[in-house]
Order: structure tokens, then sequence, then C-alpha cells
């Protein structure tokens, strides 16, 4: 006992001054296959020592799958900067033997014959991730660990697990930003170790290594899956449907460690009870484990299980049971903190107990587990047959982009889409057989199909972790209509396709297309860069017996720069990339506007930047940035706030501000005022139209109610003021679709996503508030009684002009996390048509 406690006195010594041993993560007393590649001889350092690369990591599980018969390894596929998304299967070599068999088997717990499938004999499938936000490197570091002990342990514990257990191990669910993260911590890091919290090793400098390539928190997008990283893990996690996910995370330094359950009133609705009473049954085996090592910890507060679109929520809706891990994070190899020194090495043992407490959790209760899993399918699909409901259509009208976007979504979550059987109308929306689908209900994924379609605008507290609504059909924009019937449903579509757009017929006078599908400024981009000259029609028209809308694109054939026959090609080029309908026309006579009116006004390529850096939120900057870069490939220069001063603003046309606080840009206001009065346009977003106001870019009024608290004690003030944010609901506007800014949209009303309580006065001339929220807005979501009040009829965009250049200003965030597709074409339109405004 006295040498047990010698030896730990000495690990935890050499942990907390940069000597780490093998043996301060793992028992020094278990047996391990001396074949199997220790991570010191592939890494050359022992883990915590330095922050593992992302290169590094993956160098050392190809390595130790190759050594180990426990190991399957995939690629399934890359990130934006090209590196690999890594699965490792683990599990016995006899499970490995028949895989497939296993895998067969266990989905079919999830369909109508489970009963016939022995339980006992069925491995449990857990699936393990670590580090989907880069600068939260504990978890990755933990699962070199976790994966070593593994493949080599001998010790029966281990072989029962691997016996009873098939462990889909993701170690990098974020591998751009733990490379970014990486490499900071790493070029920073002192020869003899500081704790100093003012050090630059724990003070990342703008973005941080949280996100990934585009800046995205990859966290929030199990549900939109709209990322290549999201992607592959669906597949991985839809093919498999794992009972047990659990997802790694860091918090700040000076917490301890916190595990689910998290708080009990913020359980969203649709995840069964048995969920979190087997949540908390885990918990206790976390519990003993940390107990085991005097770690402090804490459980049931601070998180919740509402969005479900969070890696700990999502499995809880597809049979599963999500866990979510939060370390204290050291942010580099040790800081002081409010809890003694917090070594990185601490933080990695403390997720690879967690980790390990998880594996012994799902061979304790497999029984028990895989049992809620059966049941939670064969409870769905109860609840479907006994519901009114019996099918969701959905379409986009004109824009099949959409729509075909949002059935891509379900596709990847495998959930059935199938052809609507015949024509209909309801409220007014005609759903037409060839652009629209249509969703059984009564299919296995019933309950995530709810949790993409719900409405909520009562909730049990007032306080979210992240959004309180994110309804789908509301974000894409789409007409949808849920029906009590299944007469409708036609043939399951296996293969979503979209249709392909087309040049009509070739013309000698014009060309012509409306401005409704969704990649409509993708094609503007490329005739633009093409030298292309394209006007844009102000009011409607009809020719050929067609009516065109607002916004409709006019190519004249004469006076280009190029042969008849060469415009024509990049048109057809440009319908089948953006799969839009050209129209040719032998006339420019109508019935409304003709072809050479005034009325069509010349579209001119614009020359973007966008700023970045320091006060400038980078959700919203890569939002932006992913939009135009990924989706419509059009050019952005990203400028650094630190720069700006050097910058000559004169070589582009529109300068983009996302959501801006602080006080670094206050030394450029003048430049920026040179900047539009010269004819550029500033689009400024969110709290950057507070900035914009202060200092007299544009005249707008916010409209503000004092926040009193009565009866409201001490100790629940956070919960008073923390109610008052709308962090993230759904309202409904009312649209001018006269106004350029509205160019493309089909309907009079357009749903808007908004988490800020800014609110504008409308202009006092009715014909300059084109996007207005209507008097009822509230579609979905928590908002105060108060703040609702002033969102009535207010305004969420602004234009003025400022001499020869314009100001745009949008409280709300029309790009959200890439999958709010129904707003996107705002930004677009502030781009191709302000001097239209």
């Amino acid at each position: 006992m006295k040498n047990s406690i010698a030896l730990l006195a000495i690990l935890m010594s050499c942990a907390l001054f940069g000597q780490v041993h093998l043996e301060y993560y793992l028992d020094p007393n278990h047996t391990y296959d001396e074949s199997i590649p220790k991570p010191k001889s592939i890494l050359g350092y022992e883990v915590g020592d330095w922050h593992v690369s992302h290169d590094k990591l993956v160098n050392y599980m190809i390595q130790l799958a190759g050594s180990s018969d426990r190991i399957q390894i995939e690629n399934r596929g890359s990130t934006f900067e090209g590196r690999p998304i890594l699965l490792l299967t683990i599990t016995s070599p006899s499970n490995h033997e028949q895989i497939e068999e296993i895998k067969k088997r266990h989905i079919d717990l999830t369909d109508i014959g489970a009963n016939k499938i022995e339980i006992e004999k069925q491995p449990l499938v857990v699936y393990q991730g670590f580090s989907i936000h880069g600068n939260e490197p504990s978890g990755s570091n933990a699962g070199i660990l976790l994966a070593y002990h593994l493949a080599a342990s001998q010790e029966p514990e281990t072989l029962k697990i691997l016996d009873e257990l098939v462990i889909l191990f993701d170690p990098s669910l974020n591998p751009d930003g733990l490379q970014r993260f990486s490499y900071w911590a790493n070029t920073n890091k002192n020869q003899n170790l500081t704790a100093d919290p003012n050090d630059r090793e724990f003070n990342e400098v703008w973005p941080g290594g949280r996100t990934n390539h585009y800046w995205f928190d990859l966290n929030r997008d199990w549900l939109p899956t709209q990322l290549p990283e999201s992607q592959a893990r669906i597949k991985t996690f839809s093919s498999w449907l794992p009972n047990i996910l659990t997802d790694h995370h860091e918090m700040g330094t000076n917490s301890s460690f916190f595990f689910q359950p998290g708080v009990s009133s913020r359980v969203n609705p649709l995840i069964p009870a048995k969920n979190q009473e087997i949540t908390l049954k885990i918990a206790s085996y976390h519990v003993k484990g940390l107990n085991k090592l005097g770690s402090l910890y804490y459980s049931e507060e601070n998180y919740d299980d509402f969005y479900l679109g969070k890696g700990s929520a999502y499995p809880d809706v597809n049979g599963g049971i999500g866990i979510l891990f939060e370390q204290a994070s050291s942010r580099g190899h040790v800081q002081e903190s409010e809890n003694g020194l917090l070594t990185f090495p601490f933080t990695i043992r403390n997720q690879l107990t967690a980790a390990f407490t998880t594996l012994k959790a799902a061979t304790s209760m497999r029984i028990e587990i895989l049992t809620y899993f059966k049941e939670f399918y064969s409870n769905s699909r109860n609840t479907a047959s006994k519901s009114k409901q019996k099918s969701i259509i959905f379409s986009s009208g004109k824009d099949p982009v959409k729509s075909y976007q949002f059935a891509k979504i379900l596709e990847r979550h495998k959930i059935k889409v199938h052809k609507l059987n015949g024509n209909l109308t309801r409220d007014g929306k005609k759903y037409n057989s060839e652009n629209s689908y249509i969703i059984p209900l009564e299919q296995k994924k019933h309950q995530l199909i709810q949790a993409m379609f719900t409405k909520q605008t009562k909730y049990k507290d007032s306080l979210f972790y992240d959004v309180s609504s994110w309804t789908f059909p509301y974000a894409f924009n789409l007409n949808y209509s849920i029906e009590n019937s299944n007469t409708l449903i036609g043939k399951e579509i296996t293969d979503i396709k979209l249709s392909k757009g087309k040049v009509v017929s070739k013309a000698n006078y014009a060309y012509l297309f409306e401005a409704h599908n969704y990649l409509t400024p993708k094609l503007i981009n490329h005739l633009l860069e093409h030298n292309v000259r394209v006007k844009v029609g102000l009011t409607p028209f009809i020719l050929n017996g067609k009516k065109y809308d607002y916004g409709t694109y006019m190519i004249p054939v004469k006076n280009q720069n190029m042969s008849e026959e060469d415009l024509y090609n990049i048109l057809k080029d440009g319908a089948d990339f953006s799969h839009i309908t050209i129209d040719g026309t032998e006339t420019g006579y109508t019935k409304g506007i003709d072809l050479g009116s005034r009325d069509f006004s010349t579209v001119k390529k614009p020359e973007i930047a966008i700023l970045v850096g320091e006060g400038i939120r980078s959700y919203d900057a890569g939002e932006i940035w992913h939009l135009l870069d990924t989706r419509h490939k059009i050019s952005i220069s990203k400028i650094d706030i630190r720069e700006l001063n050097k910058v000559d603003l004169s070589r582009y046309t529109h300068f983009i501000i996302p959501s801006f606080e602080g006080s670094g840009l206050d030394s450029q206001v003048e430049k920026l005022k040179e900047f539009v009065r010269e004819g550029g346009t500033i689009i400024g977003y969110r709290y950057t139209s507070k900035w914009l106001k202060k200092n007299k870019f544009i005249d707008i009024e916010f409209l503000k109610k004092e926040l009193i608290a009565k009866d409201i004690s001490f100790e629940n003030k956070d919960k008073f003021t923390g109610a008052q944010l709308t962090s993230g609901a759904i309202f409904n506007t009312k649209l001018d679709k006269s106004h350029p800014i509205n160019f493309g949209f089909q309907n009079e009303n357009l749903p808007f996503f908004r988490n800020t309580n800014l609110y504008i006065k409308p202009n006092k001339q009715s014909y300059n508030n084109p996007i207005q929220y209507t008097a009822n807005p509230l579609l979905s979501g928590y908002v105060t009684k108060e703040n609702l009040e002033l969102l009535k009829n207010s305004v969420p965009f602004q234009t003025q002009k400022m001499n020869r250049g314009r100001v745009i200003i949008l409280t709300d965030n029309t790009n959200f996390r890439a999958f709010w597709y129904g707003t996107n074409r705002i930004l677009t339109n502030a781009l191709f048509l302000s001097d239209k405004m």
C-alpha cells in the first residue's frame, strides 16, 4: 500500500512539472501486448507533454490499426482543408469476423420483427467522439490512450468489453480545428512551463481553434449536416444507430468536470423519461471513476438536452443515450486556476477515466440499454400509427434547389422521402408532383421527423443553452402541409436528384430567367465573371404568354463582348450547374415593361470584402464566407481589423461587417465614411447596426424597454437576466416584393431567425420598410412578452444613402449555421442589387 501511494505521488509530481509517464494514465499493473506500439514510440513524446497535431494523431491511429486485429480503420472523407475524417471500429477479432451480421441484427432491433432477436447475444454499440471543438484537446489526446489500451490490454475486463461492445471510435471530430489549436499551443509553449494565464499560450488569436475551416461550431451541425465533417459522422451514425454516444468537451479553466444528465427542466419533450433514467444510472459509473482519482465534478447543472442538433442530444431522439463530458480546460500545458494548478495531463486523465467508465457502464447495462433501444422504436411506431397526422408534403415552389437540399438532409438521416402522388393545393399553395416531396410519418425515424418539424412556443424553463427553435421548413422557407391521409404517398425516392437546368431555345434577341432559384446568385456571378452584360427587371411583365416576376434577369444577345455562340455556351454551362431554366426570346416587346425599358437596370459585378478579426463574431463571419465561397463561388477578400488602416478600400464596391462589438473600429470611422461617400456599400449585421448608428452612418431608432426586476431574489438574478435573452427563435415577416432586397422570394411572408434583442422602429415612409415583422410574429421559439411587444411591426432591415454610396443594416443573421437557406438571398441581393435600392 505504501509503495502504491509513493508511486502515485511521483506520478502526480511528474504530471505537474511536465515529465508525464504512461503509468500516470494507465494502471501499471495491467498486462499489455508489447507488439502494440505505445503512443510515445510513434508520436515521439508521451501523451500530454505536447498537444497532439492531427497529422500525428492520424499516423498513430494508422499504425495502431495495422498492428491490432481488434481495430479496423477507415477514412470517411475529407475536411475543407483536406484532412482525413477517420473512424476506428474497435471490437474483438471474433466480432470483426461477423461485423456486418452484427450490424444487421442491431438495426433489426429497430424494426417490427425485433422480438425474434436474442438481445443476450447482441453486442452494444458505443460511439466515442472526441474534441469536436478543436481548442478543447484533452478529448482527442485521451482518445490516443484509450485506443492504445483497447488494442493492447490483456486484462479480462478489457476482453469482456471487446466481446460485448462494438466501439465506433472517432478520434477527432474536428480535424482542422484540432490542428489549428495544437499549432498554437505548441509554438507558444515554454521549455520551463509557465502557468500564468496572461501568457500568450493561453490566449489564442482570432478566430481560435474551436471551429472548423469556415469557423463553424461543428457541435451544432448534427441535425443540419451542412458540413463535410458532420456528413461523415451522420453517415456512420445512421448506418449503426449507436446505443450510447459520448461527446468529450472542455469548459472554463476555473470549472471542474461535468457529466450528464443536465438540467432536468430543460430536457426536450421528445426525449423519453427512460432516457434520462439510464443517463443517471450511467453517471454512477463516472462518479466511482472520478472519486477514485479525487477529481472534482458535478452534474445536473448548466448544460441541457434541449437543442437536438448537438452531439449529446441528437442520439436521444434516435433511440440512443447521448452523454456530454465537460472538462475544465488548461488551454495549454499548465495554467493557474481557482482549484490549483491545472495541468494538461490531468485534463486528459479525467477524460480518459470518463471514457473508461462509459465502457464499463455499457458492458454492465448492455441488456437494459438494448431493451430500451428496441422499445424506443416500438413505441415510436405505435405513436405514429395512433396519430391522426400521416404525412408531410413540402415544396419550394418554383425553386427546386431548396426543397432538394432539405430532402438531402432527410436522406442523410435515413428518413424515407417519397414522390407526391398527384397535384394539390393547400392554403393557397400549389404542390406539383414534379417538384414536391412527401414524408410518411409511419416510419422508423418518426421521432426524428418530429424533431425537425416541431413548432413550440411554450416551455417549462426560460433558459436555454442553445437555440429554442429550429423548425426546418421555416429555415428553408418551404411550403409544407401536414396531412391526415396516406393517399398522396407515391413511390419512395431512393436516390434524390435535382432536376437539370437548361436553355430552352437559342435566341437572337435576348435570354431571360426568373430569380426564384436558390442558385440564382451563382449564375449571375458566373455571367459577370465572363463579362456578360446582365440586366434586372424592376417590375413584372408578360412575354410569350409567361408571367415574369420582380427581379427577372435579362441578357441581351447583341452588343456583348463575345459571339452569340459563346454567349449561348456560357449560359448553357450556367444553366447546368444552377439548375435554372433560361428562356430565349426573339422580341423585346412585352405586356408590361419592354426589354429595352429603363426598368431593366444593368447589374454590376461586386468586389467584396468582409471584415474579420477581434471584435467580429467569427461564427457570423464564417457563415458569410462559406455561403459566398462554397455555394455561389463568389470571390471575397477577408480583411483583418488590425490591417484595415492600411487597406485601400477603393478597390471594393461592398464591405461586409458581420456582428461587431467593441472599440476596434472607432479609429476607422472617417475611412469607412469616405468609402461610402465615394460610392461604396457597407452591409452591417446584427450588433454592427448599433455601431453604425452611434457613428452616424445611418439614422435609425432602436426600441427599448427598461428591464426592472420585481420580487427577484439575488439567488435568481442570473436566471432573471438570462430569461430576457432571445437566444434563437423564429418570427414571421411581411415582404414588399417590389423592393430589390426581396427579389426572388415567391411568398409575401418570410420566416426570420433571430437571436438578438435589437428592435428598430419602422421608417416613417412605408416604402422604406420592405421587410417588417408582422403584428403577430412569433412562429416558434421562446421570447418574453416584453420583447415580443417590441418586436411587433419592427423592422430587421434598413438602408439609407450617404452621398454616392449606401449603408445597409440587418438586425438578424440571415445565414445562420449554413442551414437557414430561406433568408440567404437577402445578402446576395444586397451585393448585386444595392444600387437599385
